[in-house]
């Protein structure tokens, strides 16, 4: 299936899908979403068997401020899409989709380690890089960047955060 066609399938339930550079993408409200993939699975002329990552942006100052992202792979057509839903500051929660897609359960723990997203009904919810001790979430906007004074040819170098523009 062509992503046009792609993109008119989907369209039949979701009306605001879009194709952008030959990716078709849905956004879906955050009750929505594992109705929706339930569909893109289930369905025989998409059958979206595999989530190939789970991902997020952040966006702090903005609401929602963060996207999460799941990028679904049919084998059996060979075509992909792009699941997106939207979290607002005060609550980031979303359903786990580990009971659907198993393989998800390393990735929505780097989304959680990472970015602080809580996976609600997540098997086994921990830090999966960073100590269990660290505070913060590293990939978000708002977190330090850290590092430690370089000497370089006799100056020094401050960390990132605090070198002045």
């Amino acid at each position: 299936m062509k992503p046009e066609e792609l993109l008119e399938h989907i369209r039949t339930r979701h009306e605001d899908a879009l194709l952008a550079r030959g990716e078709v993408t849905v956004t879906v409200a955050r009750d929505d979403l594992l109705d929706t993939l339930a569909w893109l699975r289930d369905e025989p002329a998409l059958a979206f068997g595999a989530v190939a990552d789970v991902s997020c942006t952040d966006w702090p100052g903005r609401d929602p401020r963060i996207w999460m992202a799941y990028h679904m792979h049919s084998m059996e057509h060979g075509h992909r899409i792009r699941v997106k839903t939207g979290l607002s500051e005060d609550d980031l929660t979303v359903p786990t989709i580990t009971p659907m897609f198993p393989a998800a359960v390393w990735q929505e723990r780097e989304v959680f380690d990472f970015f602080g997203v809580r996976f609600d009904g997540h098997p086994d919810l921990k830090r999966i890089l960073m100590p269990d001790d660290w505070e913060g979430h590293p990939l978000r906007k708002d977190h330090p960047l850290g590092g430690v004074p370089t000497m370089y040819h006799g100056a020094s170098v401050p960390p990132p955060d605090q070198r002045g523009l």
